[in-house]
């Protein structure tokens, strides 16, 4: 077939399939219809279905809601896909819901430089500086890109720029101040920190005042990633990464077990194995180390095996959270940047 008559057969192949037209922007217009009108994003919807238009009436009904958040990814996430399909496509849609995600991720911002897991209007917990789930550091890691790539965001106005780049430079500070001190020693961050005051701070019941295991890698990483880090910075990343070192736990291993007539089919267990490779937990009691473990009823416990099926097996209470921050993050960052103070060196993390 000529050339010519191929490039009409594949115009008329795709008028005729508007599926094949559209594939690669149904993701983007359905980030678009769950878009609210202060800018933000609700959280655990499903970005790859598509919306028929039942579906799509019922989102413009609720544009006006107030359940925007940036937990569980929301939000920061959204920004970065509709940049990438407004590139793609060209689609002025897709920047100008970029332009109104990234004003409600200023707007959110607490004068002492923290996030809301929720805004506008945060009560309970979700008032709380929120580092859980990536929250706090999920917005500063996006609008620090902004501010600086302009490959992966050109229409954004060298004016907005900046106020991105103040923004995540506001936050740093508040990092550093929420970190948690031991008898004179840094250690990591909890979950989530008092807005006003900074303290580690609860959120729902099983989760407790505490240091954290998982939350407190993202963190760090971020931290190692700043250009030019201050000494304060550097003596913050060396605290956070002694103190996961210190609180490893070595010689066990969670598995799943079979478990016949539980909800699951399976439950978690913890044994002993002197060859597991070094796990963390969660949640650690602040100034003991020790591994929290918690039911709905809000009773920290010792093991695993304390606390109700329902929590063991629906939550993450241990994983390898530092394990690549440990291996491979800390030792390049500290050659750079602390080269004279190793804190794993006499450690096998």
């Amino acid at each position: 077939m000529p050339s010519g008559m191929k490039s009409l057969w594949c115009v008329i192949c795709l008028l005729a399939s508007p599926c094949l037209l559209f594939a690669a922007e149904k993701k983007a217009e359905n980030i678009l219809f769950h878009q609210r009108d202060n800018g933000g994003w609700p959280k655990n919807y499903n970005r790859d279905k598509e919306l028929n238009k039942g579906a799509r009436n019922i989102l413009l009904s609720l544009k006006k809601r107030n359940d925007t958040t940036f937990d569980n990814g929301a939000t920061h996430t959204e920004i970065r896909y509709l940049a990438k399909a407004y590139l793609k496509t060209k689609e002025q849609r897709y920047q100008k819901a970029v332009h109104k995600g990234i004003r409600f991720m200023l707007a959110a911002q607490y004068p002492n430089g923290g996030w809301p897991q929720r805004f506008p209007k945060p009560s309970g917990y979700s008032a709380h500086i929120t580092f859980n789930d990536g929250a706090m550091i999920g917005v500063m890691s996006t609008l620090r890109d902004i501010s600086r790539d302009k490959i992966a965001y050109p229409f954004v106005s060298d004016e907005l720029r900046e106020r991105c780049r103040k923004a995540a430079e506001r936050g740093i500070p508040c990092i550093l101040k929420c970190q948690i001190v031991v008898n004179g020693k840094k250690t990591a961050w909890c979950a989530q920190h008092d807005e006003k005051t900074l303290i580690p701070r609860k959120a729902r019941s099983y989760e407790l005042p505490s240091i954290s295991g998982a939350e407190s890698v993202g963190v760090v990483r971020f931290l190692m990633e700043i250009e030019e880090p201050s000494p304060e910075i550097i003596v913050a990343v060396q605290g956070a990464v002694r103190w996961f070192d210190e609180s490893k736990l070595t010689g066990i291993r969670e598995i799943r077990k079979d478990a016949k007539g539980t909800p699951k089919g399976w439950d978690k267990v913890v044994l002993e194995d002197v060859s597991a490779p070094p796990i963390w937990a969660r949640f650690y009691v602040i100034g003991t180390n020790r591994p929290i473990f918690c039911s709905r009823d809000g009773i920290p416990r010792k093991t695993l095996a304390e606390i109700s099926y329902e929590r063991r097996n629906g939550y993450s209470w241990l994983g390898y959270y530092a394990k690549d921050l440990m291996a491979k993050d800390y030792p390049a960052w500290q050659r750079k940047w602390a080269p004279k103070d190793n804190v794993l060196r006499n450690s096998n993390p």
